[in-house]
C-alpha cells in the first residue's frame, strides 16, 4: 500500500485513489525521473525505460511496482542482475557491446573521463568480462563478471 500512496503522490491527478477498476494510467516520466530514490541517479531515464512494459519511461502502477521490486534490498542477485543488464544495454540488443559500455562509463563517471579514457575502460572491461570473445558482453558474461566483484549489485537497489 505503501507504494501505492507513493505512485498516487506522483500524480494525484491522474491517478485515482479507488484502483479496482484496474485503470489504463501511466504517470509520465518527468515525474518518475524526479522522485528523490532517483533524481540524482545518472541511469534514471533507463531505469524507467527498462521497467515501463512501453520503453518510453511512463509507468503504470505494475511497471513502479516491478521497479521496487527489482530495486529492493531483498530482490534476489540473479534478478538484480539481469535487470542491471538490461539497463546498461542502451541499444536494446541483448548484448552490452563497446558502445554501450561507452554510454554506462560516461554516466558512472559523469562524463569526467575523456574519450580515450572511456575507450581504454571499455577495452579492458571486454578483455577480462568477454567470454566467447566476440567484442561484447552476453548476459553470462555480466552475470560471470558480476559473481567476480560481489559488492557490484549491493549498490543496485533504492529505499523506500
Amino acid at each position: 500500500m505503501r507504494l501505492f500512496y507513493r505512485y498516487q503522490d506522483l500524480a494525484p491527478q491522474l491517478v485515482p485513489l479507488d484502483y479496482t477498476s484496474c485503470p489504463d494510467v501511466k504517470v509520465p516520466y518527468e515525474l518518475i525521473g524526479s522522485m528523490p530514490e532517483l533524481k540524482d541517479n545518472p541511469f534514471r531515464q533507463r531505469i524507467a525505460q527498462v521497467f515501463s512494459e512501453a520503453g518510453d519511461g511512463h509507468m503504470t502502477l505494475h511497471d513502479f511496482l516491478d521497479m521496487f521490486s527489482v530495486m529492493s534490498e531483498m530482490a534476489p542477485r540473479d534478478l538484480k542482475a539481469y535487470y542491471a543488464f538490461k539497463i546498461y544495454d542502451f541499444n536494446n540488443d541483448d548484448y552490452i557491446c563497446a558502445w554501450d559500455l561507452e554510454q554506462t562509463v560516461t554516466k558512472l563517471t559523469r562524463g569526467e573521463l575523456s574519450a580515450e579514457e572511456v575507450s581504454m575502460v571499455c577495452e579492458k572491461v571486454l578483455d577480462e568480462a568477454d567470454g566467447d570473445h566476440d567484442g561484447r558482453l552476453s548476459l553470462e558474461d555480466f552475470q560471470n563478471m558480476i559473481l567476480r566483484a560481489p559488492d557490484f549489485l549491493s549498490t543496485f537497489h533504492i529505499r523506500i
